[in-house]
């Protein structure tokens, strides 16, 4: 970056400063959580954000101008000669502050490709897990990775609330729809969207025959408030009854929700609460991170074409993860890694995998 552009930057930056403590746009911070959907609450929000974004620009770029001057000393010692022992130091000193030099410079950049994106890492996701290839067995399964991920959001100290969920006849889920909460819960959880395939005997095998199922995850950012708006005129929401395994009702209340999207046609449900205005709210939810999901792939259609594209709507199809219970084995075929004790990682000790995704996916 230029100096005459982190001079603009700087300029923005003390710019809305002054905007932040003008008496106005303060008086706009509402109250409660109810009232922060009003115009006035939205321009402090992304003045507040913007100010964020930038502040992180001008401290990275005033990091690597304090690095730049002590090159600037390290080679001017060099030059000197005048003491062995120190220009030694400086010489080993050298290579380390110009690899930091191009890291900063690489950081930089990259914030200001993305523009602030950065600033804002969802601190809630949704994720659905929903059976595939597999029946019954499957529906176990997607009963087994909710365990895993309840048991490790535990672990985490991550807030789990369920959306929704479709129990089957044996134990499982047809699909279960859940909410997490908390700090680095997006960066712990991104990578576990695609498909988990599963080898093992089914409880339902009386040969002792093993089968291969197949369970979707998808990993959804819950948009902020600014991020989408719905109309409520778009909405055609309809209520029904709560069913359970075997057509049991859960409740005998017209409770359950199903919303549909008309521009789009998306359609959600909810039935998990007895309330039917908390059912509502679930649905909401999810309906509000499929349609940011939607207009994301959208964005990187117009931006990069439609492969890229293409591929983004793909993770859902990709089979990511293979786990092996006759070998005691997780194999994460994106990283071409394999894990051993299935029952304990199952059990909720999914950090070591996380990391390890994180370390290798992050860098590509």
């Amino acid at each position: 970056m230029a100096e005459k552009d982190f001079e603009s930057i700087k300029k923005e930056y003390d710019s809305l400063l002054r905007q932040l403590s003008d008496p106005e746009l303060i008086s706009n911070w509402p109250a409660s959580n109810a009232s922060r959907s009003d115009a006035g609450w939205e321009k402090f929000e992304e003045a507040n954000k913007r100010k964020n974004f930038l502040e992180k620009v001008i401290e990275k770029y005033n990091e690597l101008k304090e690095l730049k001057n002590k090159i600037g000393e390290n080679k001017s010692i060099i030059s000197a000669g005048e003491d062995l022992e120190l220009t030694d130091l400086a010489e080993g000193e050298l290579a380390d502050l110009f690899q930091r030099q191009l890291k900063l410079e690489k950081e930089i950049n990259n914030l200001l490709k993305k523009g602030g994106d950065e600033g804002e890492t969802p601190k809630a996701v949704i994720i659905e897990i929903r059976g595939g290839t597999g029946g019954e067995e499957a529906g176990l399964f997607v009963s087994d990775l909710f365990r895993m991920y309840s048991k490790y959001a535990k672990s985490q100290e991550f807030e789990l609330k369920v959306l929704d969920s479709r129990p089957t006849e044996l134990g499982g889920f047809k699909e279960v729809i859940f909410e997490l909460k908390g700090d680095n819960v997006f960066s712990k959880m991104k990578f576990e969207g695609g498909v988990h395939r599963v080898q093992r005997i089914p409880v339902t095998e009386k040969s002792g025959r093993i089968h291969t199922s197949t369970v979707s995850v998808a990993v959804l950012p819950k948009p902020r408030s600014t991020q989408i708006k719905i109309n409520p005129q778009d909405l055609k929401i309809d209520t029904y009854r709560a069913s359970g395994p075997g057509g049991q009702y859960v409740n005998k209340t017209m409770s359950a929700i199903r919303i549909t999207h008309l521009p789009t046609g998306l359609v959600v449900t909810s039935q998990t609460e007895r309330s039917q205005p908390q059912n509502k709210v679930n649905a909401l939810a999810i309906l509000e991170a499929r349609l940011l999901e939607k207009k994301q792939v959208a964005e990187e259609l117009k931006i990069s074409g439609a492969r890229k594209a293409q591929i983004g709507w793909a993770k859902r199809a990709e089979k990511i993860r293979t786990y092996n219970f006759p070998q005691d084995r997780i194999t994460d075929h994106r990283i071409k890694k394999s894990w051993s004790n299935i029952e304990k990682i199952l059990d909720g000790e999914l950090e070591k995998i996380i990391e390890d995704l994180i370390n290798s996916l992050e860098k590509n």
